[in-house]
C-alpha cells in the first residue's frame, strides 16, 4: 500500500553534535483499521507497539519513547507524523520531556504533522520540563487538508518549582502553525528569557510557572459548546484559563502552578469535545497514569 512519503534525511551523529534523533510515521487505513504502515526511528527517538483502547477500538494510539531521558544542548528531533485519508490516529509520549541547563547551544525539537481528508490525528505530549538554564526551540507545523481535523496540546513547566526552581536564565522559543491549502489557519510564536519581567507580568505568566495551549481545528466550534466548556469543573482547577473560538476550531490557554491541573484541565476538555462535538468515545490513554 503506498503511503504519505513523509521520510526525513539522515543525520549527523557524530558524538560532538549531540543527539540527532528522527521518528518517520505513517498512519493508513487497512481493512477498516488505522495501522501504522510506515514507522523509522534512530535513537533517541522510538515508537511503541500501537495500541487500541477498548472504549474506543477505531482509535490507533501509539507512543513516542525518548530513551536518552532529556535533551542537553545540541540535541535535535526531528519528527514526522502523517495520517491518510478516514483515519484516527493518537499519539502521546511516554514522560515528561526535559531540558537540562546548557552551555551554549539551543536544544531543537522540530515537528511536522499532515492530516488528510477525512482524517483525525491526536498530538497529546506529556509536559515539557525546562530546566534553569535550559535553551530549547521547538516548531510544529501542521497541514491540514480540508475535511481533516487535528486537535493537540502543550504544556510547558518553567524551572523545577518542586525543587523551589526558577527560571533564571536560559531561553524558550516556540512556534506552532496549521496550514490549509496555503492559507494559515492558526501561527503562534512565543518566547521567553530567563529572569524576565515576562515571568511576573500579569500580561505574562504572573509568578506562575506553568503555560499551555490547547487547540482544535478543521471543526465547527457553536457558541453553546464554548459555554459549556467554560462551565465544566466549576472553577476547581487552580490557576487562569481562557477559551476562545476560532473560525475553525477553538483554542484554550492555561497558566497555573502545576502541570498536573493543566493536563487535567486539557483532558476533561479534551473528553467533552470528543463525547459532544467529534462523536468519538471519550478514554484516557494508559500511560498518562492518571
Amino acid at each position: 500500500m503506498t503511503t504519505t512519503n513523509s521520510v526525513l534525511p539522515q543525520k549527523d551523529l557524530s558524538a560532538n553534535q549531540g543527539w540527532r534523533g528522527t521518528l518517520d510515521l505513517c498512519f493508513a487505513r487497512v481493512d477498516g483499521k488505522t495501522l501504522p504502515t510506515a514507522s523509522y526511528t534512530t535513537s533517541p527517538l522510538r515508537i511503541q507497539r500501537p495500541f487500541y483502547p477498548a472504549a474506543a477500538p477505531g482509535n490507533c494510539q501509539s507512543v513516542v519513547v525518548h530513551t536518552a531521558g532529556g535533551m542537553v544542548a545540541g540535541d535535535q528531533l526531528e519528527m514526522a507524523i502523517a495520517a491518510e485519508p478516514k483515519t484516527q490516529a493518537l499519539v502521546t509520549t511516554a514522560a515528561a520531556h526535559k531540558v537540562y541547563r546548557s552551555t551554549g547551544d539551543w536544544a531543537q525539537q522540530t515537528i511536522r504533522l499532515t492530516v488528510a481528508d477525512g482524517a483525525y490525528m491526536e498530538w497529546l505530549p506529556q509536559e515539557l520540563i525546562l530546566f534553569n538554564g535550559g535553551r530549547f526551540r521547538q516548531s510544529l507545523r501542521v497541514d491540514l487538508a480540508p475535511g481533516g481535523v487535528w486537535l493537540g496540546w502543550d504544556i510547558t513547566r518553567f524551572g523545577r518549582s518542586a525543587r523551589g526552581e526558577t527560571l533564571q536564565s536560559g531561553q524558550w522559543r516556540s512556534a506552532t502553525e496549521v496550514w490549509q491549502r496555503g492559507r494559515p489557519l492558526w501561527i503562534d510564536r512565543q518566547q521567553l528569557g530567563g529572569g524576565s519581567e515576562a515571568l511576573t507580568s500579569q500580561n505574562g505568566l504572573a509568578g506562575y510557572p506553568v503555560v499551555g495551549t490547547f487547540l482544535l481545528l478543521g471543526c465547527a466550534i457553536a457558541p453553546d459548546h464554548i459555554l459549556a466548556l467554560r462551565n465544566l469543573d466549576g472553577g476547581t482547577h487552580a490557576g487562569d484559563r481562557g477559551l476562545t473560538r476560532l473560525e475553525h476550531g477553538l483554542v484554550v490557554r492555561y497558566r497555573g502552578a502545576s502541570s498536573q491541573m493543566a493536563r487535567q484541565y486539557f483532558i476533561q476538555t479534551w473528553q467533552w469535545l470528543r463525547t459532544h462535538v467529534l462523536n468519538q468515545a471519550s478514554y484516557v490513554p494508559r500511560v498518562w497514569g492518571v
